[in-house]
């Protein structure tokens, strides 16, 4: 099956599980799905982690694991679910195939640097993947974990920034300007690229050139919020809202 097709899929796997729950994030998890899809069906290799740092996004996680077998697509329903595997962000202390138990907004990126020194340490040829909502790095730890990555020559991590440009309370330019992201991203010493974080092309191509470079990565995925979904698309409004029984039916029909 073609990245294109399992990505869809992966949307309504997205959509199932929160209309189910009736509770979660729709619209970061459709901007990052194309990203994921890539991730695990294209690039990752045995023995990489990922990261999921905008952990409220878990959905998007659940959905990719579900596709590739690693969760039965039955237990998507049980999403948010008291003492469900499937928590609103990633636990994995409660699910197989989660790497890193996250959702404090900030700090993915510096447990992923750990994990890569750890990795250069036992001299392991392997990569962490991360990715970062363009609302967490108004975090100031973001910017800590960027300039321990470059200190330590971190180039075993490949990180992505779903660039959608909107959060919750509305775009980043209204709640703490963000812009311009690919410049103070290399100031701090990452290889830095710029993508359409919807082009599979451009994303694997993006990942491949990251594997060659002598320093971290950083790629700026310029993505569309509630990406796929009409009515969802470029609306912070649906940020952190599930769609009732019409809207999911609607939403479901423009996906098949």
């Amino acid at each position: 099956m073609e990245l294109k097709e399992i990505s869809k899929e992966v949307r309504k796997n997205i959509l199932l599980q929160i209309y189910s729950a009736q509770s979660g994030h729709p619209g970061g998890a459709l901007s990052c799905a194309d990203i994921l899809t890539t991730i695990y069906f294209k690039t990752m290799n045995d023995g990489d982690k990922f990261v999921l740092s905008k952990g409220h996004a878990s959905a998007a996680l659940y959905a990719v694991l579900a596709e590739k077998g690693i969760i039965a697509k039955e237990e998507l329903t049980s999403f948010r679910k008291l003492n469900s595997k499937l928590q609103g962000h990633p636990s994995l202390l409660k699910l197989n195939g989660v790497d890193v138990s996250s959702g404090s907004l900030g700090q993915g990126l510096s447990v992923a640097n750990g994990m890569a020194l750890a990795f250069k340490l036992d001299k392991k040829e392997n990569n962490v993947y991360v990715i970062l909502g363009d609302g967490e790095i108004q975090e100031g730890q973001v910017w800590e974990a960027m300039m321990t990555a470059a200190h330590y020559n971190l180039n075993n991590v490949i990180a992505f920034l779903d660039y959608n440009k909107l959060q919750i309370d509305g775009s980043n330019d209204e709640v703490m300007k963000v812009a311009p992201v690919k410049e103070k991203f290399e100031s701090f010493g990452w290889y830095v690229q710029e993508i359409d974080g919807h082009n599979f092309d451009e994303i694997n191509t993006a990942i491949e050139n990251a594997k060659k470079q002598e320093r971290p990565s950083m790629i700026v995925a310029n993505t569309i919020k509630g990406k796929g979904v009409s009515f969802m698309e470029n609306q912070c409004g649906w940020h952190g809202k599930a769609p009732n029984a019409e809207q999911y039916e609607q939403a479901m029909k423009e996906l098949i």
